[in-house]
């Protein structure tokens, strides 16, 4: 008997990445790696909590994490603005990212925003800047970058650090140029609308798996929380463990290449 193929409805999906109970960054880092040494700051302005990285161990392997971290209660949503990230904290990541290149540590970045912060504070230090040297820098760091969108992947916020050798998605993450309210306000003038345009978008895990232009699909449990991540977190560490060996074979300058040439061709360049 033919198995029934069930569509996926994107919206329910965008509803899954934001559940309130859903897994967040210091979930990850906590349940993934040992020995973390949180790093602040980006020695120009401040230290962003919306970004946390720092030094750790992946089964014995010395590596470099960033995560964007949400918040679980409203108070610690409320400090860390929501997961949106300030030009300090895209700066931070970048610092990060050399240190890591200079003792030839990989990068993790676990990605979990709907975008980085617009306010006008946000602008006048340089929000576009930061973002836009985040990419310049990766997109020849000398060490391998594995990214993981654990949840929403919005605009520019996740675009910069989701430029790597692999990206992996979360089976109900979601990885999109802009949200689907923004979207619906800028071609209907109506945010209400953001169901629809969802639709449309083809921000679901499938839809980019379906293009090329993401690596891998983890499945999630039904009831996904922070008490049920588990066999998640060990299909995943699984997954980066082994991505990891292959990529630290490479020659580094053949490493940068294979990374350009894939993006590259992600573009249609």
């Amino acid at each position: 008997m033919k198995q029934e193929i069930i569509k996926k409805d994107a919206w329910d999906i965008v509803m899954k990445a934001r559940a309130n109970n859903r897994p967040v960054g210091r979930h990850y880092i906590d349940a993934m790696f040992d020995e973390f040494i949180e790093l602040h700051g980006d020695r120009l302005y401040g230290d962003d909590r919306a970004l946390i990285g720092g030094l750790a161990t992946l089964d014995g392997i010395p590596v470099t994490v960033i995560a964007q971290h949400k918040g679980s209660s409203l108070e610690e949503r409320v400090s860390v603005n929501f997961g949106m990230a300030h030009p300090e904290g895209y700066r931070k990541s970048m610092r990060l990212m050399k240190q890591a290149e200079k003792f030839h540590r990989p990068v993790i970045c676990i990605i979990d925003t709907n975008g980085a912060y617009p306010g006008i504070g946000a602008e006048e230090r340089g929000q576009g800047t930061a973002i836009a040297d985040n990419l310049f820098q990766l997109s020849s760091l000398k060490t391998p970058v594995i990214s993981i969108i654990i949840g929403e992947g919005g605009s520019g916020g996740a675009l910069a650090l989701s430029l790597g050798d692999h990206l992996i998605m979360l089976e109900n993450s979601i990885f999109s140029v802009i949200t689907p309210e923004g979207c619906a306000t800028i071609l209907y003038k109506d945010a209400s609308k953001a169901e629809e345009v969802a639709r449309h978008l083809k921000l679901t895990s499938d839809d980019l798996m379906g293009f090329g232009l993401i690596d891998s699909i983890i499945k999630e449990p039904k009831e996904f929380t922070k008490d049920t991540m588990s066999d998640l977190v060990s299909v995943l560490k699984k997954e980066i463990v082994e991505k990891i060996y292959e990529l630290i074979k490479l020659d580094t300058d053949e490493l940068v290449i294979r990374r350009q040439e894939k993006h590259l061709a992600n573009a249609g360049v």
